[in-house]
């Protein structure tokens, strides 16, 4: 089934390509992935008869297929297979983090990374958080950008539940990084608890004021400046 799956998926979306797009699609990413040319509206559009819950293949098919859609080199193919990984967020076991890794470590940008930890390592880290600190500590130390910058943004969703001590933990061990994607994932988290949380986040961007860097501070104090 896999590969009928595949193929007829690959087969829609080439058959609706825009080529002038793809190019500038492409520019926009650095030239890191080829495209289609699809717009997201186009592409959800299309993708959703793959997405019907009466079409959608077992668990481990699906996995199987979203790591091969993963290899292929057009974006909207990775775009489909994350989010035909959330479709199975109500069945999460404990093994599926390496699935979230490999996707996270390959064909890595933020455009997929932020879905990844926003979506996938949040729920997971929701249904089972004694594994929380087993990973974190693991990818925190793992000089991987973006399993860094996963663990400071999987909460982005959790709001009254964000954890404070894993959240300042991440960004402490994170401070004085030149990587602009860590500065600035710092800065949107703490922004984003602001909303829920505007005294912690103004508190711990006064104690370590010194520490962040200036996007990271710009970016968690944006709201706090807009309403005072």
């Amino acid at each position: 089934m896999s590969t009928s799956y595949i193929q007829e998926l690959q087969k829609t979306f080439q058959e609706n390509s825009n080529p002038e797009r793809a190019i500038q699609q492409a520019k926009y990413m650095k030239d890191k992935f080829a495209f289609y040319g699809l717009t997201s509206p186009e592409r959800r559009k299309l993708q959703a008869p793959f997405l019907v819950i009466e079409y959608l293949p077992e668990k481990e098919d699906a996995f199987a297929i979203v790591k091969e859609l993963w290899q292929k080199p057009q974006r909207e193919l990775h775009y489909f297979a994350q989010e035909l990984t959330h479709k199975y967020h109500k069945q999460v076991t404990i093994t599926d983090i390496e699935l979230y890794e490999y996707l996270i470590t390959n064909n890595s940008w933020w455009d997929t990374v932020d879905f990844i930890a926003a979506n996938l390592v949040g729920n997971y880290f929701k249904q089972f958080p004694n594994q929380r600190e087993i990973v974190i500590k693991k990818w925190m130390g793992s000089g991987n950008m973006w399993l860094q910058r996963t663990c400071l943004i999987f909460q982005l969703k959790y709001k009254q539940e964000t954890d404070t001590i894993i959240l300042s933990n991440c960004i402490n061990q994170l401070l004085g990084s030149k990587e602009f994607f860590i500065n600035k994932a710092i800065g949107w988290v703490l922004r984003e608890y602001s909303k829920t949380n505007a005294r912690w986040v103004a508190d711990f961007v006064e104690n370590h004021n010194n520490q962040l860097a200036n996007l990271s501070k710009r970016e968690a104090l944006r709201i706090l400046k807009a309403n005072s």
